[in-house]
């Protein structure tokens, strides 16, 4: 297999392309000016994104009026840091402590969590296990300590879909009917402060909190009303890129 995109793809992105390939489903196909990592034979577009959501702005302006799209995302819900040496022997593996869950989509999906609500656009998490692979030892670059390695997929492990903004809430344990602050909605979710923060920025942004006044020097928010969440939902989306 060549073309643009695969020159320049990492081993994981790889190996989920075609994990999730359906029979007749094609790969690296030219749409546009753009070029999708598969095409489903029903003309569903899917794209594979192991990092940021920012790269796909200009792709989902052009394409998502015209096109059904599907986003894949990744999260290690396992995860064995292997280090090896200049011949890739390995050296060491451990487990990963750390044990991601889906809710960290919502750090991804700041980019653009107004789209959710567009009917073309559907996001896919895929709870994986992967070997994270690194060199000997961390780096020392400029006072900081980088210790940079590839992902590599071992199992996908199960597969969460989002097709609206409601489907958000599932990602969530239940939320309190009484207002509640950032700190609160880390405790709850099990999180920390900064994610909670950007949860919080997308449910609003989707119309399922809204502002409740503030508590101390604390924003508080509350669940929003059914009535306002379909309101939202019927006003399409609004790019945000």
């Amino acid at each position: 297999m060549s073309g643009i995109g695969v020159l320049r793809e990492g081993p994981l992105h790889a190996a989920l392309k075609h994990a999730l390939a359906e029979p007749d489903d094609r790969f690296e196909v030219p749409v546009g000016r753009f070029h999708i990592d598969l095409v489903r034979a029903d003309g569903e577009l899917v794209e594979i994104q192991t990092g940021g959501f920012g790269p796909l702005a200009a792709k989902l302006d052009a394409l998502l009026d015209e096109h059904r799209i599907r986003i894949v995302h990744p999260i290690a819900a396992r995860r064995r840091i292997v280090r090896v040496d200049g011949d890739g022997q390995v050296l060491s593996a451990r487990v990963s402590p750390r044990r991601a869950a889906p809710l960290e989509i919502f750090d991804r999906l700041v980019t653009f969590p107004s789209l959710l609500g567009h009917p073309h656009l559907t996001l896919e998490i895929v709870l994986t296990s992967e070997d994270h692979i690194r060199a000997p030892a961390p780096v020392r670059v400029r006072r900081r300590t980088r210790d940079p390695g590839e992902r590599r997929l071992v199992e996908v492990l199960e597969r969460v879909e989002v097709s609206s903004p409601a489907d958000l809430m599932k990602l969530l344990p239940e939320l309190p009917t009484e207002p509640f602050t950032t700190r609160e909605l880390a405790e709850l979710a099990g999180c920390g402060r900064r994610l909670a923060q950007c949860t919080a920025y997308c449910l609003r942004t989707a119309g399922l909190l809204e502002p409740a006044g503030r508590r101390g020097a604390a924003p508080l928010h509350r669940l929003a009303a059914v009535e306002k969440v379909k309101t939202k939902r019927a006003r399409g989306f609004a790019r945000t890129f």
